[in-house]
């Protein structure tokens, strides 16, 4: 069993595992404080990595801080072939509350923070969380390329933005990556994810098994899951992994278990069938 067997994607230089790992769900329940037993989050994340997860996806404000420090505790130094991905944009004003702040010398300040946090000079991946509608949109995306620039981060990538907004931003900085709300599910961002294979950006689908209400109860992911001896998030997983070579799911858990189980979607197989079946769910 590992992550590995999902295929590879190219971020800043480094060939990392498809199937990689969300870090929001190690935090306090509402993504607030550290959780009740900080030894088992920093069990699930070193499992993630001891089963073939090279990428890892966090961000400023799950905690906020928590996520971030957890990380550094439980793989600093780092071995050079895991990429940490990075988010800023998002303030915390208590459990489950985000507001977008985008000024500048607030995204630059958190990248500083991030750094720090983590343990790092160069943030592998730095993402703007949202884009804050108070402030021009130009002026975030100028702060990602001054950051790109002065080595503080290898490369850059956007959440939840369209087609418009990845082209706005790309005419300014490179974009290796989109972060969009994707599952079996919500499609909403099917352009996005179009877009993106065109040119060649990675596609990170959070909210990849909507925590499991998406695959709970439904009739056709289960007939499978029960046909290939698999759960129905791992069904899930393999259809997002097939769906797009870009593709890179970051299921989250805070359970060790569970994540022995997302990594196993990697090496499971779907016919041309199984495909059909699930696209055909939305």
């Amino acid at each position: 069993m590992s992550a590995r067997t999902a295929g590879t994607f190219t971020i800043a230089g480094t060939e990392v595992g498809r199937l990689g790992f969300g870090a929001m769900r190690i935090t306090g329940p509402g993504v607030w404080g550290f959780p009740a037993d900080r030894d088992n989050a920093r069990a699930v994340i070193r499992r993630a990595v001891e089963l073939g997860v090279t990428f890892i996806d966090t961000a400023d404000s799950y905690g906020p801080e928590v996520s971030e420090i957890l990380l550094a505790e439980a793989l600093a130094p780092y071995d050079p072939s895991i990429v940490i991905a990075t988010k800023a944009g998002l303030t915390r004003q208590g459990p489950n509350q985000w507001t977008p702040v985008g000024r500048p010398e607030y995204l630059r300040q958190q990248c500083e923070l991030s750094l720090r946090r983590l343990g790092v000079e160069a943030i592998d991946l730095f993402q703007l969380h949202r884009i804050d509608p108070k402030v021009p949109r130009d002026e975030q995306f100028g702060l990602l390329a001054d950051l790109l620039a002065e080595g503080k981060v290898k490369a850059v990538g956007l959440s939840q933005v369209s087609v418009e907004e990845l082209d706005a931003a790309r005419s300014i900085v490179e974009i290796t990556s989109v972060q969009n709300l994707y599952n079996l599910s919500d499609r909403s961002s099917e352009d996005v994810l179009d877009h993106s294979a065109a040119h060649g950006i990675g596609f990170i689908p959070w909210f990849p098994v909507a925590s499991g209400a998406l695959t709970s109860g439904q009739q056709t992911i289960e007939a499978i899951a029960a046909e290939l001896g698999a759960t129905s998030a791992q069904v899930a997983l393999a259809w997002l992994l097939a769906r797009s070579p870009v593709m890179l799911p970051i299921p989250g858990t805070s359970s060790v278990a569970h994540v022995e189980e997302n990594c196993a979607a990697g090496s499971l197989e779907l016919t041309a069938s199984h495909l059909e079946a699930l696209s055909s769910l939305a």
